[in-house]
């Protein structure tokens, strides 16, 4: 790799890239967190994601709340489910959804508080 910098503390330098390549993430893991961020990163589906921070809901109730037809919720929470983001329990003939574990509602959460955060107010 070709010496880029010509900063008279270049030993730190290395020593910093030794580290980040060190601490560097796999082709694998790397394209897994891609598609993780691409499948939250979708408005539709950040909304859904934050309507079940609290509370587990079903289609019906997820498309009331976010005015959408149950076709539309339905799929973006079939691509949810098969990313691992929400889970689902059958009661009867109702499905409800739920986040799928307490790292993705601590995402959600440190998202709203870095956002919160940065503009200065506490509204979500």
């Amino acid at each position: 790799m070709p010496d880029l910098c010509s900063d008279p503390h270049a030993a730190r330098h290395e020593q910093a890239v030794q580290t980040a390549q060190n601490h560097a993430l796999s082709a694998d893991t790397l394209n897994k967190l891609t598609c993780f961020f691409k499948v939250i990163g979708d408005g539709t589906r950040m909304r859904i994601l934050a309507s079940l921070t609290d509370t587990e809901l079903c289609v019906c109730a997820v498309a009331q709340l976010l005015g959408m037809e149950l076709s539309a919720v339905s799929h973006q929470l079939r691509v949810l489910k098969q990313a691992d983001l929400v889970r689902s329990r059958r009661e009867g003939k109702t499905v409800y959804y739920s986040l799928a574990d307490d790292h993705v509602r601590a995402i959600i959460r440190m998202g709203i508080d870095h956002i919160n955060e940065e503009r200065g107010n506490n509204n979500a």
